[in-house]
């Protein structure tokens, strides 16, 4: 299997470490390559080449991870269409919705968005219970303090930080509104007031808040990037109570007070084994381009 990295931030170290683990599970023989936009050799463990020009990439890979930048998004995946069978993307699929999508031709292959928090066990029990419920009214919170995201690193010049780039909390932290739409489909009207409103040196927002109305519910999301404690939870207000349910410590309590221990997964390793799962069609695909680009649409579109 011959695969090829755009992109070997955080993120991309972490689904390389994650692809290799299976791979050699599996005892797939394989090749990983890295185009790097730095000339910086990485050198890293089941890194077979690293290519610093772009006409020396090869055009006859199996995968194509788009993990740089994500206002590089677009133009690497409509470099990449035809070089590729299968693609994994990382999240959002673009910075903005401005893109035509029919422009790019996707094949029959792969081609999946990444939306890791829908491997977390919350999520996952959540979709098992809530139609025991009758929910009128949601509350999510994920708030968290940028420079504590990538310790090693300046905040001020990651991605995050910068507006041109694809930063800001909006889609930065898309987790929350993709697993919204898979718990509960995509909302009748949503409004959002977003800003950069705290200390941090960035030019990206950092503070969006949603509300979005569904036929029988609304939902608040709050949204930042000047968190000191780092909060990621649901609520759910239901005719027996409140559930709320927390990502952070994977649990969850339940109307009648009961609480829910879940197991700690590693939710980027559990979504590698299903994108492997959708390339030996095992499994559907539930975040296509169609489906990212709608979920991207509607955070632009209520700005």
């Amino acid at each position: 299997m011959k695969i090829c990295f755009f992109g070997l931030g955080s993120i991309g170290k972490k689904h390389l470490k994650n692809l290799s683990y299976i791979l050699e599970e599996k005892n797939i023989e394989f090749e990983i390559h890295a185009y790097r936009s730095s000339n910086e050799v990485l050198g890293l463990k089941n890194l077979d080449r690293e290519i610093f020009e772009l006409n020396n990439v090869d055009t006859d890979y199996d995968i194509v991870f788009i993990t740089n930048p994500t206002s590089k998004h677009f133009e690497t995946i409509s470099y990449m269409i035809d070089k590729t069978e299968h693609m994994f993307i990382e999240k959002p699929i673009f910075e903005d919705a401005d893109y035509n999508l029919e422009e790019i031709s996707f094949g029959e292959g792969v081609y999946y968005i990444a939306a890791p928090l829908r491997y977390s066990s919350v999520i996952q029990k959540l979709k098992n219970i809530k139609n025991d419920y009758n929910i009128y009214s949601i509350r999510v919170i994920s708030s968290s303090y940028l420079p504590d995201w990538r310790p090693e690193q300046d905040y001020r010049d990651v991605y995050s930080a910068k507006k041109e780039l694809g930063g800001g909390v909006s889609i930065d932290l898309i987790h929350e509104w993709d697993y919204l739409t898979y718990l509960f489909g995509f909302p009748e009207r949503i409004f959002n007031l977003q800003g950069q409103f705290s200390h941090l040196e960035i030019d990206s927002e950092d503070l969006s808040i949603y509300i979005a109305k569904y036929e029988d519910k609304l939902v608040e999301l709050h949204l930042d990037y000047f968190g000191r404690e780092t909060k990621r939870e649901i609520q759910l207000f239901t005719d027996k109570g409140l559930i709320k349910a927390d990502f952070i410590d994977n649990s969850i309590v339940l109307p009648d007070r009961t609480t829910l221990e879940l197991e700690d997964n590693d939710i980027y390793k559990n979504e590698m084994y299903h994108f492997f799962d959708l390339i030996n069609s095992k499994k559907k695909n539930f975040n296509p381009p169609e489906h990212a680009f709608k979920v991207l649409k509607l955070i632009k579109e209520s700005e």
